[in-house]
């Protein structure tokens, strides 16, 4: 049931089913860790001579059992969604001769502000024991991503950060 009501409630708050904005595509998923239930919804457009990414909106269903302070929840929800997208679209360690090319943030590309989208997060109502809340919509966000990109362009994305010259190819 908790898995259900987070993937539903995700769902009706997105408007599923109906057909998403002109050029925009939806892409859904679903994730447990820590005993914290999470439906993320991507609204991403790809632009198909750069094959570059936009994310729109991320809406994000949680049932972490009880909950004591809200508004914890919610900045822990946005707080690992925006570390979770830039770790799908943009972060990279690279090496070069025998050592790390990366060494400091001005070499590793994070996801900026003007590129962070619109984020809902919807608290499911739930009596169950506490779970995690630091961690779990980090990991499902890419899934989400993943599947909106396979919405609009019918490619794959298998590895990360994604490539926009993967894209461009799709």
């Amino acid at each position: 049931p908790r898995p259900r009501r987070v993937l539903e409630t995700a769902a009706r708050k997105t408007g599923w089913g109906k057909p998403p904005k002109k050029g925009q595509a939806l892409g859904i998923a679903y994730h447990l860790s820590f005993g914290t239930y999470v439906a993320q919804v991507a609204e991403v457009s790809v632009d198909k001579g750069s094959g570059k990414i936009k994310v729109h909106k991320i809406t994000c269903a949680v049932d972490c059992g009880s909950v004591i302070n809200p508004d914890t929840v919610v900045a822990q929800m946005e707080g690992a969604i925006i570390m979770g997208l830039s770790a799908a679209l943009k972060e990279k360690m690279e090496f070069a001769d025998g050592g790390v090319k990366t060494a400091n943030f001005g070499d590793y590309d994070l996801l900026r502000m003007s590129e962070t989208p619109e984020i809902e997060v919807h608290i499911v109502p739930s009596t169950e024991t506490p779970g995690g809340i630091g961690e779990p919509s980090t990991a499902g966000i890419a899934g989400a991503l993943a599947n909106a990109v396979y919405a609009a362009t019918g490619k794959r994305i298998y590895r990360l950060p994604t490539r926009p010259a993967d894209l461009r190819r799709a």
